[in-house]
């Protein structure tokens, strides 16, 4: 049985809020999971919101708070400065910064990108040391980690520190084909076939903009049905990533951790396995939690 209620963590991205309570073990107590991400907040809105729609309703007024995401940046509550890599869990607890009384706030990381300009996380950064926490093993040697998502993350992790990584804006560009290109679809279907269809014709991921419009001929031209563009596309994005993007990070391994929400996770392993690559899955909420409960015991 979980004891009381000890402290209060909240992973508060662009377009979500999720928050829990955890008691001194780091049980969960209680949860929310709100559509008020720092995008749709007005200026200066953020600790209102953070008081009379996470503390009260979780009963945490009074509990010291730690917070991931988006909140700390400059859309959010307090703009907290990124960390350079290669940083680990001590680097973050020491960058963090007070929100409000009993309210801290985790750095993200910025480093150097593949064309030599910089790259940035926010909130990924937790997860990631979430992961290493759950298993000591993981923190000697050398991991590649993809954090599937909007502005999916790919990351070398070395001795339990994050060394470089590299984002690709895979789910933003399927969001914008799907709903303002020529190849709009209104659903995504679960089409099996469409979307290995599509990793296959992703094929190295170069000449992305020109294998993008076969999900338009295959269906004007091949007969493919309408229904399966989204699928297709998905496939061929999510391919041409897994294809292209890991290589900028200098680093290559026989594994993958994927860690994430577990469909989008089967989806980037169907995608690794196409290319002969192993992936195991972790779940991204166990993740946050276990990150933001390591970072909440350094002092």
């Amino acid at each position: 049985m979980p004891g009381p209620a000890r402290r209060l963590v909240c992973d508060w991205g662009t377009t979500h809020l999720r928050a829990w309570t955890l008691d001194a073990a780091g049980e969960v107590i209680a949860r929310l999971d709100l559509p008020r991400g720092v995008g749709g907040l007005a200026p200066g809105e953020a600790e209102r919101v953070f008081h009379a729609e996470v503390q009260i309703p979780l009963g945490a007024a009074g509990l010291p708070a730690l917070l991931c995401g988006m909140v700390g940046s400059t859309l959010g509550w307090r703009t907290v400065p990124y960390l350079a890599c290669p940083a680990g869990a001590e680097d973050l607890a020491a960058g963090m910064a007070e929100a409000a009384p009993g309210v801290r706030i985790v750095p993200g990381l910025r480093g150097e990108g593949p064309l030599g300009a910089p790259d940035v996380m926010r909130g990924e950064e937790t997860q990631i040391l979430g992961w290493l926490a759950m298993d000591p093993a993981r923190g000697l040697g050398d991991h590649v980690l993809c954090l599937p998502g909007t502005h999916a993350k790919w990351v070398q992790v070395s001795q339990g520190r994050i060394v470089r990584f590299v984002t690709a804006m895979t789910g933003e560009l399927f969001a914008l084909l799907m709903t303002h290109s020529v190849l709009r679809a209104g659903v995504q279907p679960d089409d099996r076939a469409a979307f290995a269809a599509g990793l296959a014709a992703a094929g190295d991921g170069d000449a992305l903009a020109a294998r993008l419009f076969t999900a338009r001929s295959r269906v004007v031209a091949g007969g493919a049905p309408a229904d399966s563009t989204a699928a297709f596309v998905s496939g061929l994005l999510i391919g041409a990533e897994v294809a292209a993007v890991p290589a900028l990070l200098g680093a290559s391994a026989p594994k993958v951790t994927l860690l994430g929400e577990a469909r989008l996770c089967g989806l980037y392993a169907q995608a690794l396995t196409h290319h002969q690559i192993s992936a195991e899955i972790c779940d991204g909420e166990a993740a946050v939690l276990a990150g933001l409960a390591q970072l909440g015991d350094i002092r």
